[in-house]
């Protein structure tokens, strides 16, 4: 199975963030490989070059990480870590893709704007800038040992529906409860079809995989509000959605996936539209 990459800079969000995805990891049955990123100096000749000691500091943090957690792994799990230098988003991204990585969980701070070490200002960039599904999650979200509960909004987006995949293969391990919501930005009848006919993709397609769902809607000038708010009474553990840049006709991607991911103190599931893309 491919294997699960965390971005870690030994934080305590970093450190959350592997215990979080420890659980799927197993469930998977997927190896784990973190990786550090020891950024580029851009006034590297005003300082001496520190890169070894701090590779050695963080070769041993890694080495005591792996022992904490063995304990907590599959038998057939492996944990491994790897560095890299660079931009960060841009080296996550990099070994993700040479190792063929399934998803990447990084940690968030939300919207408290606080910035330890490099997770707080990179978070955000390593999702957009990842090829693969990203998970962010907040360092206050307890771990679980499973999902119980699942988010899934339906927009007036063609590219909505390419989270599903994704969602099944999760609901196909975990067995959570999915919400499937339609959104509507628009009070307009004529406006809200659209969303409702990519919601009865979605539900078909759920039907074909066998995937059991609640189905309700969402009507709301502000979608972001009312979908983490709906996600807090349901009691979720995950939202899916679907991330791409700055679109203003497309009411779940860019800058609505930016205001989720941040003011959402539930993990968010994001990923990038596909060029070419069939259920």
């Amino acid at each position: 199975m491919n294997p699960i990459v965390v971005a870690v800079d030994f934080s305590n969000t970093s450190i959350h963030a592997i215990e979080y995805a420890i659980p799927l990891a197993n469930r998977f049955k997927s190896d784990l490989v973190m990786v550090w990123v020891d950024k580029i100096n851009t006034v590297e000749s005003l300082y001496p070059d520190t890169s070894v000691e701090s590779r050695n500091e963080a070769k041993k943090r890694f080495e005591e990480l792996l022992k904490f957690f063995h304990k907590k792994l599959g038998k057939e799990i492996k944990m491994e870590y790897r560095f890299r230098k660079g931009k960060v988003y841009h080296e996550i991204d990099h070994l993700a893709r040479q190792a063929g990585a399934m998803l990447i969980i990084t940690g968030t701070h939300g919207i408290s704007g606080f910035e330890e070490y490099w997770i707080g200002s990179n978070a955000f960039k390593i999702l957009t800038y990842a090829t693969c599904p990203v998970i962010t999650v907040r360092h206050d979200f307890p771990v679980k040992k499973g999902i119980e509960r699942i988010l899934v909004p339906i927009d007036n987006s063609p590219e909505t529906v390419q989270k599903l995949p994704m969602v099944v293969r999760l609901a196909s391990l975990f067995r959570p409860e999915i919400h499937l919501i339609t959104t509507h930005s628009s009070h307009l009848k004529s406006i809200q079809r659209i969303s409702e006919k990519y919601a009865q993709i979605a539900m078909e397609y759920f039907g074909r995989h066998d995937i059991k769902y609640i189905q309700d809607e969402i009507v709301s000038n502000d979608i972001t509000k009312a979908l983490i708010a709906y996600a807090r009474d349901v009691e979720a553990d995950l939202i899916s959605i679907m991330t791409e840049q700055e679109t203003p006709v497309n009411m779940l991607l860019g800058p609505y996936a930016h205001q989720i991911i941040h003011q959402s103190s539930i993990p968010v599931l994001s990923q990038h539209p596909a060029e070419h893309f069939m259920l």
